[in-house]
């Protein structure tokens, strides 16, 4: 029980690194910041999101791939892919669908940069308790 609550608890601290390296205003401020990593280089631009490699790590430590330890991979791999699709629209291709435009320009509550914690971390709780 008292690993479980270690792993829970630097699962917290990682997500809560990435919402300080990834805090923004809007979705196209986030991006920008994060296309600055991706200029410098791919490798930069996934070191900046630590918590996938957290969540890997763990589920291959326990054998945690199950259900829920997919769903969580999915998720974060689906994150990471789907903000490389951002960037490569914004600034390779110059083009964007409408509706990406709009959420471009959406502020991001608070509610929603800690949305990743109230996801992630119990997803990752259940994948490991339930082995």
């Amino acid at each position: 029980m008292e690993i479980l609550l270690q792993v829970i608890f630097f699962m917290l601290l990682f997500e809560l690194l990435e919402i300080y390296l990834h805090r923004a205003d809007t979705l196209a401020t986030l991006i920008d910041k994060l296309y600055v990593y991706y200029n410098q280089s791919i490798f930069i631009f996934f070191l900046v999101h630590p918590s996938f490699y957290y969540v890997l790590g763990v589920l291959l430590y326990f054998d945690a791939f199950n259900f829920y330890g997919m769903i969580i991979l999915i998720l974060k791999t689906f994150d990471l892919f789907f903000k490389i699709e951002l960037i490569k629209q914004r600034y390779f291709k110059k083009s964007m669908d409408s509706e990406l435009k709009k959420m471009m320009g959406m502020k991001l509550t608070f509610s929603m940069k800690f949305l990743s914690i109230l996801v992630h971390v119990p997803l990752l709780y259940m994948g490991i308790s339930s082995i």
